[in-house]
């Protein structure tokens, strides 16, 4: 781990990690908007097209045809900084992961208290009866998923267009007000209205981002390296900057 970072964790009681798709890019998952992201890679209509409530209902073997290529990514596993996050929690440092993401790779590796503002692919539900599928119910079928009932299986993942879950929501909030320090790592801090959650902080911000985001000028530490290298006990030293 990073040493300046390590000096802030231990001089912190309370400390939540809010986090986006930079935390699983080092487990092999891509994320959207790097230059190697979804966003830049060429299909019939654009991935946010796709990822749309609209598209979902008006083309929904299309939208299927995508999520299984795309958004399952069921081989990959927790790497150093999602281990490190779990292991600051048994150490009753890490009071709360707030995640953008959809992999479920936290839980994985170990995190308990973990707000899921996206959903998580790993859950799934029939649009019709509210009967509960594993991912493998959506990762084996072909076109269109199907309950017992006939019924459409929906991801439990908040789509363009759809409102995130009022529940997760106030505990991320809770969460991230009730902190010392919060770590903001992996996310370019655009989608809304998960990025405004910062703005509730109750202590002190540092950013964890191998490129700047909008939040360095506000954060009292900033971080640039991988989430990996800044947050593993096993990895490099990293580049950390006082601001």
């Amino acid at each position: 781990m990073d040493a300046k970072l390590r000096e802030l964790i231990d001089s912190s009681e309370n400390v939540v990690f809010f986090g986006g798709a930079g935390i699983s890019t080092e487990s092999g998952i891509p994320d959207f908007r790097s230059e190697d992201g979804l966003y830049h890679q060429k299909y019939a209509w654009p991935p946010e097209t796709i990822l749309s409530h609209s598209f979902f209902v008006a083309h929904t073997a299309d939208f299927f045809d995508f999520y299984r290529d795309k958004m399952l990514c069921l081989t990959a596993q927790p790497n150093r900084a999602h281990l490190a996050l779990a292991r600051l929690e048994r150490q009753g440092k890490c009071r709360a992961v707030v995640t953008q993401n959809i992999d479920g790779l936290h839980q994985k590796a170990g995190s308990k208290n973990v707000f899921e503002l996206h959903g998580s692919v790993l859950r799934n539900h029939c649009t019709r009866c509210g009967k509960f599928y594993g991912v493998e119910a959506v990762k084996n079928s072909t076109g269109i998923p199907r309950c017992s009932c006939g019924g459409v299986i929906k991801p439990d993942v908040v789509l363009y267009e759809e409102g995130l879950d009022s529940e997760v929501i106030d505990g991320a909030v809770r969460a991230i007000a009730a902190c010392d320090l919060l770590l903001v790592g992996g996310t370019s801090l655009a989608v809304y209205p998960a990025a405004g959650l910062i703005d509730y902080r109750g202590g002190r911000l540092a950013v964890l981002n191998k490129t700047p985001t909008p939040a360095d000028e506000r954060a009292d530490f900033v971080f640039h390296g991988s989430l990996g290298e800044l947050l593993g006990d096993d990895g490099g030293e990293g580049a950390g900057a006082g601001v």
